[in-house]
């Protein structure tokens, strides 16, 4: 007993060396793990979503009172500058020379174009000069001329050139209800059609002073741009040279000539 307690006496001080030289077992690594922000923090370069706009969006002026409700955009008139005039700057009230290309904003369909009115080349007596084949000689596509802001187009063409300058080139997206409306112009415009133009603001003069004849009516008295306007006049033919028809006989008795 006594060599065994003995023994036991003298492996405690080893033991407990050991335990304090021998290094300490290594914790298994963890994965770094990525911070969570906060709800309320703005990450750096995020975009903040746009507060829905209330009745509180527009500064009302005074004597209007405040009204409850989301306010909401209808339409909108949008446009692209391809080419910058070096021009003058579109004036209001003035009469406008314009080219153009229209397209359907739901499938691209081409309707209407300037470039495709053409008329017949003249000669210096006023005739047409025939090709080849016989046929009249066509020139290049003739621009249209509108007032502009006085209705005679579409609304969309009325409001879509301000800012340009004589040289420009633009595109204008014209919804709908700044075009034919929810009406269209079948079989031509279907029904509630936005629209494209391409177009190009060739030249601005003043209005004349005599009243012009109207353009051709479309619902709401506002005409197609180039579709159904009158085509630019060729020039005027050469006068005729025929005799004058005589006038038909009657049926009543020429008067007998007064006795002399």
């Amino acid at each position: 007993m006594n060599r065994i307690a003995l023994m036991l006496a003298l492996a405690a001080p080893l033991t407990a060396s050991a335990a304090q030289t021998a290094p300490a077992p290594a914790k298994p690594a963890t994965k770094p793990t990525m911070a969570t922000a906060p709800k309320s923090a703005t990450l750096p370069g995020a975009v903040k979503k746009p507060a829905v706009a209330g009745a509180s969006a527009i500064k009302l002026p005074p004597g209007v009172p405040a009204a409850k409700g989301l306010i909401k955009t209808a339409f909108a008139l949008k446009y692209q500058d391809v080419t910058i005039g070096t021009g003058a700057l579109a004036e209001a009230g003035k009469l406008y020379k314009v080219h153009y290309t229209g397209w359907l904003a739901a499938d691209g369909k081409k309707f209407d174009s300037s470039f495709d009115h053409k008329t017949p080349v003249m000669d210096k007596d006023g005739k047409p000069e025939m090709d080849a084949d016989g046929k009249p000689k066509m020139g290049e596509g003739q621009p249209i001329q509108f007032p502009q802001g006085r209705g005679r187009v579409i609304p969309g063409w009325d409001q879509g050139f301000e800012g340009m300058k004589i040289g420009g080139k633009r595109r204008i997206f014209i919804p709908y209800q700044l075009a034919y409306g929810a009406m269209g112009r079948p079989p031509i415009i279907p029904a509630k059609s936005d629209l494209i133009f391409d177009v190009e603001l060739v030249d601005i003069t003043d209005l004349p002073t005599a009243p012009q004849q109207g353009m051709p009516g479309m619902p709401g008295g506002r005409p197609m741009p180039g579709g159904t306007a009158p085509k630019p006049s060729a020039p005027a033919a050469p006068a005729n040279t025929a005799p004058a028809t005589a006038a038909p006989p009657t049926d009543e008795p020429a008067a007998a000539p007064e006795p002399k």
